[in-house]
């Protein structure tokens, strides 16, 4: 049999997060393919990992899919990598593929597909038996439908198809998990008067990954939450001049999904609520049923601060702050990050640096690599070929 230790590694890794032994300082919260929840595209990393408000492009599925109904060209490519725990392990990574295109001046549609790749895994049985190598992966295709409501509101509805095979069938104890899931979203946006200035308000609020437990095992075991996820935020754009630009962006981010409760020895639940429930229970239920009340449930909301500097609708540079409280990880990082627009073809890359990188703290796989996405972008829509200004 392969060693069940195995797959709980895997699972961590992915997740990013070492999690620590049950207690009163530290309660994470865990899912299935937390991969999921990975940001796909080097200029949301680039300011703090967050995307819900901030102007559309192709990979706004991810972060939110009505933006896509704002979105200037007419037909975008994008192509993200991420490598992943480049420091430890040298083939994993993340792969991710978004087209979107305008079908009237009110509506688009977007696709995207994500892979995860673990690399090359030799799997060994419980007497240390060489079972072979395999290539655990992931991965997920969206669909989606994106229309205005109004000069400044928008909608939004998502599909989400997620397969995850993290022991290649390799025993008959195991298999390949899958999963269907939805995402909703809005966005809104519209000039403003800055006094000297204009600018552009916006904000934006997505639920993502609403679908069907994950089960990896053929015995009739427990099934595993999906990574839904609440996410909302606004963002102010100030346009100082002709050629230059400032935006201010804010995301908060809440998993929809129950939080552990604490059991005595005898495995009762002492504090908080039973997590084996519905999905949609689970959803309402996220909102109270953190063991130490209201105090832990705000320590589940993440915070994205995040702020991107354009120069003449081609050159950007970008800068943002992660954090997660300790007892739900921990992750404290900044980002950095960098744009050039040539022509139709976009370029970002995206550095992240942890602010708490000391032992037994909470680390991100992402440390000390660098992040890459292109898009292609052919603004044709309404006859005119010109590039208009995206930013």
């Amino acid at each position: 049999m392969v060693k069940k230790t195995f797959v709980i590694l895997v699972v961590l890794l992915m997740a990013g997060v070492i999690a620590k032994a049950q207690n009163n300082d530290y309660n994470v919260i865990s899912t299935a393919v937390p991969s999921m929840m990975i940001a796909p595209d080097a200029r949301s990393a680039g300011m703090g990992d967050l995307g819900v408000s901030t102007s559309p492009d192709v990979y706004s599925m991810h972060w939110n899919p009505a933006k896509y109904a704002f979105i200037q060209d007419d037909l975008s490519v994008g192509l993200a990598y991420t490598p992943w725990l480049r420091k430890l392990v040298p083939d994993m990574n993340i792969a991710y593929l978004a087209v979107s295109k305008r079908v009237s001046s009110k509506s688009a549609v977007a696709g995207t597909l994500r892979y995860f790749n673990l690399g090359d895994i030799n799997f060994r049985g419980d007497d240390n038996t060489d079972l072979g190598t395999y290539r655990p992966n992931e991965f997920a295709i969206d669909l989606c439908y994106s229309r205005k409501l109004g000069d400044y509101w928008s909608a939004a509805v998502a599909a989400r198809y997620i397969r995850s095979d993290l022991t290649q069938g390799v025993q008959n104890y195991a298999k390949a998990a899958w999963s269907v899931a939805a995402d909703i979203g809005v966005y809104y946006q519209r000039p403003v008067n800055l006094g000297s200035v204009d600018g552009d308000f916006s904000w934006g609020v997505s639920i993502t990954n609403i679908g069907s437990k994950m089960n990896y095992s053929n015995a009739n075991s427990k099934s595993d939450f999906i990574p839904t996820n609440l996410r909302l935020g606004p963002t102010l754009k100030v346009n100082i001049d002709e050629f230059n630009s400032l935006a201010f962006s804010i995301d908060l981010n809440k998993l929809l999904v129950p939080t552990p409760p604490i059991y005595d020895t005898a495995g009762n639940i002492i504090k908080g609520k039973d997590p084996d429930v519905s999905v949609v229970q689970g959803m309402l239920q996220s909102f109270y049923d953190a063991p130490d009340g209201f105090s832990e449930e705000l320590k589940e909301i993440t915070l994205s601060i995040g702020a991107e500097y354009i120069y003449n609708n081609v050159f950007a540079v970008r800068t943002g702050f992660f954090h997660e409280a300790k007892m739900k990880g921990n992750r404290r990082y900044l980002t950095f990050g960098a744009g050039l627009r040539y022509n139709v073809l976009v370029i970002d890359v995206s550095y992240l640096v942890p602010v708490n990188n000391k032992a037994n703290s909470g680390t991100n796989p992402l440390e000390g690599t660098l992040r890459f996405s292109l898009a292609f972008n052919i603004n044709k829509w309404g006859g005119n070929t010109k590039l208009e200004r995206v930013d």
